[in-house]
C-alpha cells in the first residue's frame, strides 16, 4: 500500500468517526450504559486510561470530542463539546 494511499484512508475513517461526534449521538447517552453500547453509538474511542475499575474515555480531538468517564463497564458521567 503507497504512503499516499494509507493516509488517504486514515483521513477518511478519521472523518467517518467524526460524524458519530454529534448532539443526536450525545443525547442518546445515559448514565449505565455499558461500554459496548457506547462504542455502538460513537465507534472506538481515540484515548483512554484508567486504573482500578474506573476508566475515561475520550471520542474525537480537542474542539469537537465527547469524554466519558466509567466506572466497571457502565458509564457514570459525560461530556461534550464542540457538537453539532
Amino acid at each position: 500500500m503507497s504512503p499516499r494511499f494509507a493516509l488517504l484512508s486514515l483521513c477518511l475513517l478519521l472523518a467517518a468517526c467524526n460524524d458519530r461526534l454529534n448532539q443526536e449521538n450525545y443525547s442518546r447517552l445515559k448514565p449505565g450504559m455499558t461500554r459496548p453500547e457506547v462504542e455502538q453509538l460513537l465507534g472506538k474511542p481515540v484515548e483512554c486510561s484508567g486504573a482500578l475499575g474506573f476508566s475515561s474515555c475520550t471520542w474525537g480531538d480537542q474542539q469537537k470530542f465527547i469524554s466519558i468517564q466509567f466506572g466497571g463497564d457502565k458509564v457514570l458521567l459525560f461530556s461534550g463539546q464542540g457538537l453539532r
